[in-house]
């Protein structure tokens, strides 16, 4: 499996590639890790590849995927603030273990992000457009390589990260269906 994922950095979209580690899912926490005092998250939307492909045109993207989750894509601020200087810091700050919480999958594609913070008051995230379409996003990534089914690829919104804290609740919410919770440990 392949997790494969466009990014806003900089102001400029990048294809950035994880890990199978760096999956977590099943509502459980992310820790926190102890190299890094500036972590923050990005939401976006996650694609379960279906089927093979290789250089797949854009208007055929949506047969190449079959369900649609949120997730959160963390990053090591600081870390990667230092990897403009370190190039290995670049997958340490973004690839490291569990850096992406994916929710539950389905068909929904609008999703209301909210972030509980410890003392129990929730706030609402505006949330932007994607970096590129889903569709689009098939296309690029099988022109590099060939997408095969279980492939994951995350596509975040164009906006700045949000901080985040120990014990605040990352909560996506699609038809008044929890979709998505993650506990910041």
């Amino acid at each position: 499996m392949k997790i494969i994922g466009f990014a806003y950095i900089d102001g400029h979209t990048e294809m950035v590639l994880k890990g199978d580690s760096s999956l977590l899912n099943g509502r459980k926490p992310m820790f926190v890790p102890d190299w890094t005092h500036d972590l923050r998250f990005t939401p976006c939307i996650v694609l379960r590849v279906c089927r093979l492909g290789k250089n797949i045109a854009a208007r055929f993207g949506s047969r190449y995927y079959d369900a649609v989750a949120p997730g959160a894509d963390f990053v090591a601020h600081d870390v990667l603030q230092n990897a403009r200087t370190n190039r290995h810091s670049w997958l340490h700050a973004t690839g490291f273990d569990f850096s992406l919480s994916v929710g539950e999958f389905g068909t929904d594609t609008e999703y209301q992000w909210s972030l509980v913070h410890t003392a129990g008051t929730e706030t609402p995230i505006r949330t932007g457009e994607w970096v590129i379409s889903p569709d689009e996003a098939i296309h690029c990534v099988s022109e590099v390589m060939t997408i095969r089914q279980g492939d994951l690829i995350y596509i975040q919104q164009k906006m700045d990260a949000h901080i985040v804290s120990t014990n605040e609740i990352l909560r996506a919410v699609a038809n008044q269906e929890e979709k998505l919770y993650c506990k910041i440990k």
